[in-house]
């Protein structure tokens, strides 16, 4: 990378990482660490447990469309400082949360402030403040979620083994209000002595102005017949992957994998998982992310072809890998489209509009996945359902976003 671009724009790109990496608490591979520990202490089944997973997840995909617009309409400093405050909500909740109807609102908040709006924060502010760098920008803060891919998970073992699931959270609020909250607002400060300009412009405060743009970004995207070309690749790497990494027990029992051996994997996912985020920044301030966008699910579609039709232990790593060149591949190449094709001025709306498209699909494929799973369907079948689906999706996005669309108001 341009040692121009890391040294002008360190501390902006470093708050990109921090508030994408903060994120990662909410996401499912983090969670999914305390879902056996809730069940036990609820006394929910596991169907149960999953019934509410997927609806505080359906709820924090809606509200991110509207939530997430915002961040063209206040400072970046006050959007980050309450997106952190209902970070902190949810874990408060998660620590007296003894009821399902608590356990719905902490993972509401969880999944809403975690999952949606952290990440929703560093990318959109890599996509708005980075023009020619803006790939790279996107692929550093996204690198935050294959850091925390491979740390995260044992911490939260190491400190469930040790505390407890309830207690776990006051450590997780302790590093949001210790570590996050009086990090964040140095960075920004240095990066706007730098020069960068992250708020919105003062034309796009005025609530009433700001609202009736965002609601005419929001037709021109959902009248634009190639953003529902496009949609059916943009969901499916957080669709099939959440899938299969909540079903892993019945992806390993199909296989005869034995857990320690499936870890082994999540370990090559992980690294492969950022570099291929970096190495996909650059190739779409190369490329541009329009041409990447019907390529970068083909690892995925050869992942689940071969699973399908070929055996061997091997596998586990074939599958892993080439998933981590889809979902590393995926921040970049969907974090650039929007700016590249409707420009910034309303850029949050936009982003926010496709994420909440992306939660739903992380809320619907564990779901449809234990449906067809319930009903007989075996692992080979599934993958090459799955297969298909992937292939169909890159050729529809293929006729998507060939051309650049008309900008929206900037």
């Amino acid at each position: 990378m341009p040692s121009a671009f890391l040294s002008n724009g360190k501390y902006l790109l470093a708050f990109g990482f921090l508030a994408v990496f903060v994120g990662n608490f909410g996401q499912s591979f983090f969670v999914g660490a305390f879902g056996a520990p809730i069940q036990a202490s609820l006394g929910l089944t596991a169907s149960g447990y999953g019934l509410i997973y997927s609806l505080a997840t359906l709820l924090a995909g809606t509200s991110l469309m509207v939530a997430g617009s915002w961040i063209d309409r206040i400072s970046l400093a006050r959007f980050t400082l309450f997106v952190s405050i209902g970070l902190i909500l949810a874990c408060a909740l998660f620590t007296v949360a003894m009821h399902p109807v608590m356990l719905v609102a902490a993972l509401y908040f969880l999944r809403l402030c975690g999952q949606g709006l952290l990440p929703h924060t560093g990318v959109t502010v890599m996509a708005r403040c980075f023009d020619s760098h803006r790939g790279k920008a996107i692929s550093v803060a996204a690198s935050g979620v294959p850091v925390g891919e491979i740390v995260l998970p044992l911490l939260a073992a190491l400190l469930i083994t040790q505390f407890g699931w309830q207690m776990t959270w006051l450590f997780v609020a302790g590093f949001v209000i210790v570590i996050f909250l009086p990090i964040y607002p140095f960075l920004l400060s240095r990066a706007a002595a730098a020069g960068y300009q992250f708020n919105p412009a003062p034309s796009s405060v005025d609530q009433g102005k700001s609202n009736g743009r965002a609601g005419a970004a929001r037709r021109e995207l959902l009248t634009d017949r190639r953003f529902w070309f496009a949609l059916p690749a943009l969901v499916a790497a957080p669709f099939v992957v959440t899938g299969i990494f909540i079903h892993q027990n019945f992806v390993m029992d199909q296989r005869a994998w034995s857990s320690d051996f499936f870890a082994m994997g999540f370990v090559l996912y992980g690294i492969v998982h950022w570099v291929s985020s970096i190495v996909a920044g650059i190739a779409v301030d190369r490329f541009s992310a329009s041409r990447l966008l019907p390529l970068y699910n083909l690892p995925m579609f050869l992942a689940l072809a071969a699973v399908a039709f070929l055996t061997g232990d091997y596998l586990v790593f074939v599958l892993l890998g080439l998933l981590g060149v889809s979902i590393g591949s995926s921040g970049p190449v969907g974090g650039a489209l929007w700016a590249e094709t409707y420009g910034t001025a309303r850029l949050g709306t936009i982003r926010s509009m496709v994420a909440s498209f992306g939660v739903w699909s992380t809320s619907l494929s564990p779901f449809l996945f234990g449906l067809l799973i319930d009903a007989g369907v075996t692992l080979t079948e599934l993958s090459a359902a799955l297969a298909v689906y992937v292939l169909l999706a890159c050729i529809l996005a293929s006729r998507s976003y060939r051309v650049s669309a008309t900008v929206l108001t900037r």
